[in-house]
């Protein structure tokens, strides 16, 4: 049996956890807040248990050309303890987007910052349970290595992100983590009592309910400390590298850091270019960035919807006005339509559909799904599991029940709904439902719900601009 299926309630116990993916409330906004070292930030009453036994004061070691040690509080960095500027990573060794932010951005940032001296590195684990079941337990071995030194937490830090397509879908991981232990060099009797005794539990979940008391509720999420002012920034999401490089030296040139409406000037994310857009060879009505679509993907004109299948705005606008906008524009080939989940946190059931419509969707019948659960939300959202209905709907459309479970019981659906409510995020997109209009390279939103004569005039004008080569811009209405 699948370690998810022992949860309560089958799928709709595990997608629940999709409440911990609500994580973004401003994708690269800065929040100045007051003189507040992180590090120190615990509540009462959650004091590190046996932290690790190098503590600052101690000789630091050094790892990969970097200064490497332990906070007062026991927390693992990396980089000059006395550089101005504290990033601190708030992070869960199974999260996709941590192992993104660890592949893909952390590198460069340790040689232009850490190797200088400019910036500390400071790592908290903040492991999601519900979303990754078996994270508490990677976090848990990388502090009993941690006892061993700081140069061990970090080899060990590394493997297993490095491994995390390994250990991700093992019901009971703890042999892996020994091998990965084992592998960078750690005294396995020592660590073998440390997990033994589960010395390290408590102190992963006391680390989890200090992140949330900052308000985090999602990974990776980090704060920048610029000590010379005492002030603290937030950054949420695994961000392209760019925009690391542009807050940190902002705020090294004591500056403060760039503020979300520049994202205006910046280029469109991938799925929003006429490259993410193009039509997948490999799965028929999808885009190459994963996107289910309909309509001519030849036609200048785009729109991105952001919704969310419990939202009653959402469900009028997809019975009354996307049958007309469907007819006169979708249809005839002048715009194309494409669809992504933003489900809101007042939604408990939103994130479960959103999961279901994807996996409709590897049967080819993602649209069917989605205008069935907007016609019949009053009976699926009636209750407090929505699983049984989802089910019925699934054999109401004549899917593969088997493929259909199998899809609905694993994380890759899951996944899918994430990597939405990211990109929404990432382009300031907050209330629902929200329209992204794409021509000429450029963006313009509109949000919330529209009578079909609103909708179609405003169409036909962005329509009539995009054909003769007007340039789209705006963000919002």
């Amino acid at each position: 049996m699948h370690p998810m299926d022992k949860r309560k309630g089958g799928p709709w116990g595990i997608l629940l956890s999709l409440a911990a993916l609500w994580l973004i409330s401003s994708a690269a906004g800065a929040t100045a807040q007051p003189a507040a070292n992180p590090e120190t930030m615990t509540p009462a009453g959650t004091e590190a248990h046996n932290p690790p036994h190098e503590q600052a004061g101690a000789a630091l070691d050094t790892y990969q050309g970097t200064p490497v040690g332990f906070t007062a509080d026991g927390h693992p960095f990396r980089g000059n303890p006395n550089a101005p500027l504290t990033l601190v990573e708030y992070s869960d060794y199974l999260c996709p987007f941590c192992g993104r932010y660890f592949l893909q951005t952390l590198p460069t940032l340790l040689e232009r910052y850490g190797r200088t001296g400019q910036v500390q590195f400071v790592f908290h684990d903040f492991p999601l349970a519900s979303l990754h079941p078996t994270a508490p337990r990677g976090a848990a071995a990388a502090l009993c290595v941690a006892e061993q030194g700081a140069i061990r937490f970090w080899q060990m830090h590394d493997a297993l992100f490095q491994s995390q397509p390994q250990w991700n879908q093992m019901p009971d991981p703890t042999a892996f983590l020994a091998k990965l232990a084992h592998e960078v060099g750690a005294e396995m009797t020592a660590y073998e009592q440390c997990m033994a005794a589960g010395r390290h539990d408590a102190r992963v979940q006391q680390s989890v309910a200090a992140a949330q008391a900052l308000g985090f509720t999602g990974t990776p999420s980090f704060q920048f400390v610029h000590h010379a002012s005492g002030k603290t920034y937030t950054l949420v999401g695994a961000q392209p590298v760019e925009v690391f490089t542009r807050w940190i030296d902002a705020l090294l040139a004591g500056q403060e850091p760039p503020q979300a409406p520049q994202a205006d000037k910046q280029e469109l994310p991938f799925w929003a270019t006429p490259e993410g857009l193009a039509p997948d060879p490999k799965r028929p009505g999808y885009t190459v960035a994963g996107d289910p679509y309909k309509g001519n993907p030849d036609a200048k004109l785009v729109v991105v919807e952001f919704g969310d299948f419990e939202c009653p705005a959402c469900q009028r606008y997809a019975l009354t006005t996307q049958p007309v906008i469907d007819k006169r524009f979708v249809e005839t080939g002048e715009v194309l339509w494409v669809a992504k989940h933003f489900p809101l946190r007042m939604h408990p059931h939103a994130p479960v559909v959103a999961a279901a419509a994807e996996c409709a969707g590897n049967q080819g019948k993602f649209w069917a799904m989605h205008h069935v659960l907007f016609a019949q939300l009053e009976q699926w959202s009636n209750g407090e599991d929505p699983d049984t209905a989802l089910v019925q709907l699934a054999a109401d459309l004549e899917l593969d029940r088997a493929q259909f479970s199998a899809c609905f019981m694993s994380r890759r659906a899951l996944e899918r709904v994430l990597r939405d409510l990211y990109d929404g995020q990432g382009i300031g997109g907050r209330n629902i439902p929200t329209f992204l209009l794409l021509y000429g390279g450029k963006g313009r939103m509109l949000v919330g719900g529209r009578s079909a004569e609103q909708f179609v005039a405003t169409l036909q004008q962005q329509l009539e601009s995009a054909k003769a080569g007007v340039t789209a811009g705006g963000r919002g209405e």
